[in-house]
């Protein structure tokens, strides 16, 4: 069993370039690497970045499909362009965690994040994202890929 070390800290708000989508679970992998061309086409042409690695927040429904968004941190703001449109992720507490390993076995890290905050005093304030330090076309291993929770929080 894998352990997770949690740390927390005050993030700033980070404006961000992304797109948007309602997909089942089966649909997100692929639409993940559509998004992230898209996104990277438009933030290179307007000279906005990157300004970090790509990340992914998802939103799931009750009917089990997620609104996700993917993208990347800018530089500067952008402005709409097609699919891809400005975002941000709001600055805050929130408490992190890295997985190691393979996407489909990042619940126990969201769950070691979730128990901190409760540990804690606080609850969730919103939608964690995940921040992707490794890219699969590069190393398909799955055992090497690195993956940050970022949970924003609040006092309870």
């Amino acid at each position: 069993m894998t352990s997770y070390t949690v740390h927390n800290e005050v993030v700033t708000d980070q404006p961000t370039a992304v797109t948007i989508a309602t997909l089942s679970v089966d649909e997100i992998g692929g639409w993940l690497a559509s998004a992230y061309d898209a996104v990277a086409g438009v933030i290179a042409a307007r000279q906005a970045g990157p300004a970090g690695p790509p990340f992914a927040r998802f939103h799931r429904h009750e009917d089990g499909e997620f609104t996700v968004e993917a993208g990347f941190p800018v530089t500067t703001e952008i402005e709409a362009v097609g699919q891809v449109q400005p975002g941000e992720l709001a600055g805050g507490m929130v408490a992190t965690t890295i997985h190691l390993g393979p996407y489909e076995a990042m619940e126990p890290a969201y769950e070691a994040v979730l128990t901190w905050i409760a540990e804690h005093g606080c609850e969730p304030a919103g939608d964690a994202w995940e921040v992707y330090f490794s890219d699969p076309a590069e190393d398909p291993d799955p055992a090497h890929w690195r993956t940050e929770i970022v949970q924003p929080y609040r006092q309870a």
